[in-house]
């Protein structure tokens, strides 16, 4: 009976160490899965997007035009017919309500430049954030709803794998950003980042089309002849 018993708890520890086992080969890491994201992104050779936008309570509206590796635009509903251009070299501003166009080039003599303005959609640009900010799971692996209203308890039914990135340095622009990915495309379905100031920046995606054929003509942009230009505005 005794060795009976024995056996019997062998057994039990043995397949309790065999299913501890298995678990731990199912567990992603946090920079396994960002990694799996950035990957999952450098397939994409152009996407168009629309875009909730949220800065600081402000509300905006916009359809997210993508072509890699660095040209992208923003088409406003709200503000109506406000226009954002970056074609790879030059950033062009429409502000319909001031009748003004604003105008940046790149800085040739900064090798980054031309990557820096749309680099948070690519791949490369995913790998940046992985390097000036640490990775972790908001809560765990599993996957969550996007919304949840935590007074009456009621959430969505749309699930996110949420991450949280923590800026290493005191230099980088974001305190931390917040990462809402569809598990299935693994395409981001938010972006939450909080500026040291507490200032949040909140853009939501939905209705992703990728890799439809677009060309560059989609990145060339024709200045009303009514506006105001200012070139070099950033200086």
């Amino acid at each position: 009976m005794k060795l009976s018993f024995k056996k019997c708890v062998f057994a039990a520890f043995f397949a309790a160490a065999i299913c501890s086992g298995a678990f731990a080969q199912n567990i992603i890491t946090a920079n396994e899965y960002f990694k799996s994201v950035s990957e999952e992104y450098g397939k994409i050779k152009d996407y168009q997007a629309n875009a909730n936008i949220t800065i600081d309570k402000e509300d905006m509206k916009a359809k997210i035009t993508y072509l890699q590796p660095d040209k992208v635009r923003f088409d406003f509903s709200k503000p109506e017919d406000q226009v954002i251009v970056f074609n790879g070299e030059t950033l062009t501003i429409y502000l319909p309500g001031h009748q003004a166009v604003l105008t940046q080039n790149a800085n040739n003599e900064d090798p980054d430049a031309k990557s820096n303005a749309a680099n948070l959609a690519t791949s490369e640009g995913l790998s940046l954030m992985r390097r000036y900010y640490t990775v972790s799971y908001e809560t765990s692996q599993e996957a969550v709803p996007l919304d949840e209203d935590k007074a009456t308890g009621m959430a969505s039914d749309e699930k996110v794998v949420r991450l949280v990135l923590w800026r290493r340095t005191t230099s980088e622009a974001f305190r931390y950003i917040k990462l809402s990915i569809n598990p299935k495309t693994k395409l981001i379905r938010r972006i939450e980042a909080v500026t040291p100031s507490d200032i949040t920046y909140k853009i939501d995606f939905s209705d992703y089309e990728i890799n439809q054929g677009l060309t560059a003509q989609r990145f060339s942009y024709d200045i009303p002849s009514a506006a105001n230009s200012y070139d070099n505005f950033m200086f």
